[in-house]
């Protein structure tokens, strides 16, 4: 494993505590400054330093301790002076747990014809108001070190699918030399991740695994993933990925998924996931339940007085109805996309303490998957 000169090699925060005889899954902890997180684990996405209808008393409750924000939007705002004078982002947003920042690179990349693109880095225009923005692999560390994150992600090139061979290439050899700037100039105080990128092609990924790998990070990430590609495509490099990438540390996939997926990806080896689908769906109606995913708004739901999920335990179960939800869902009340946020993230974070749960009393093969692909 390569370390630069004059850099001292990052030690890994990660142990092993048990692995399923049957596949690559094992159960692990992460050891962060504010958090000692159980793995595998989902991380609620919040962005901008909130997860959307979903306060941070509940996550806490629920024994939530790594949350995922994103650099390129707290670039913008607050930006970095205002998350600084708060203190950090942890005293900025009152969480006391962990919190990794994605390093931007997606949501760049996303912006196409409002960025530019060099070996230096990338200039761009803010969604915002269009201010003209500068971010290189030198100053998503300086902007991560400064929020005092527990876990910074290297800056990478993300190219978006369909996209040609010669992109992705070009992207994976990018995102290498970027991750080489990004370890010698990261000063923490957190860990630092290095991302692997190569498309659906197998060969690129075995050689950003390689020279991604060959630099010493505390931990690794698969990112370019369900970034337009065919499903088929995301299982396919799921399942390959994680064995290009070392087994005594971390190995997080970005953006991924359904139920099915996190225990797919799981199953490959992987111990960490964000995905957006939790708050995304509860806004669009959609409920995740042991008996498949349900859109709470069809009518057939206007005389049903059971919960959401009857396996369910979490506060809107408790207490409501799927009528009363969809009444709310009716009505437009702001209270209808925030209660099916919290039981949607409550659902997550249990499915991953079941698939722990599962790993460490080798019964992983026998966890019964939610139905996928029909939404009732």
């Amino acid at each position: 494993m390569l370390v630069f000169a004059g850099l001292s090699s990052f030690s890994s925060p990660f142990s092993i505590l048990a692995r399923d005889g049957a596949s690559a899954a094992r159960r692990g902890s992460l050891q962060l400054a504010h958090a000692d997180v159980e793995t595998p684990s989902f991380m609620p996405v919040g962005t901008l330093g909130a997860v959307k209808g979903v306060s941070f008393d509940l996550l806490e409750t629920w024994d939530c301790r790594l949350l995922l924000a994103n650099t390129y939007h707290l670039m913008l705002r607050p930006g970095l002076e205002g998350v600084r004078r708060a203190g950090g982002l942890h005293a900025f947003m009152g969480w006391e747990g962990g919190i990794l920042t994605d390093s931007g690179g997606f949501q760049v990349m996303s912006l196409e014809k409002n960025r530019r693109v060099t070996e230096e880095g990338v200039e761009f225009r803010s969604h915002l108001d269009g201010d003209l923005f500068r971010l290189t692999p030198e100053h998503a560390m300086e902007l991560q070190g400064a929020f005092g994150v527990d876990v910074a992600m290297c800056l990478d090139v993300c190219p978006g699918l369909p996209a040609q061979r010669e992109e992705i290439e070009a992207a994976v050899e990018r995102t290498s030399r970027w991750a080489q700037r990004c370890r010698a100039s990261y000063r923490g105080p957190g860990v630092l991740f290095g991302i692997v990128q190569g498309g659906p092609h197998e060969d690129l990924r075995a050689r950003s695994a390689r020279q991604i790998t060959g630099i010493d990070f505390s931990g690794y990430a698969v990112g370019g993933v369900a970034v337009g590609e065919p499903k088929e495509q995301i299982e396919a490099v799921t399942a390959y990925s994680a064995s290009l990438l070392p087994a005594d540390r971390p190995r997080y996939l970005m953006g991924v998924g359904t139920p099915a997926d996190l225990l797919r990806a799981v199953r490959a080896g992987f111990d960490l996931f964000d995905c957006v689908l939790p708050t995304r769906n509860g806004r669009m109606g959609h409920a995740y339940t042991a008996g498949g995913e349900i859109a709470i708004k069809n009518a057939r739901f206007a005389r049903d007085f059971g919960p959401l999920d009857p396996a369910c335990g979490c506060p809107v179960c408790r207490r409501h109805s799927r009528a009363y939800v969809r009444h709310l869902f009716v009505l437009k009340d702001i209270t209808a996309p925030v209660l099916l946020s919290v039981h949607n993230v409550f659902f997550f974070l249990g499915w991953m303490r079941k698939i722990r749960e599962a790993i460490s009393s080798a019964r992983l093969a026998e966890l019964e998957t939610p139905p996928e692909g029909k939404i009732a």
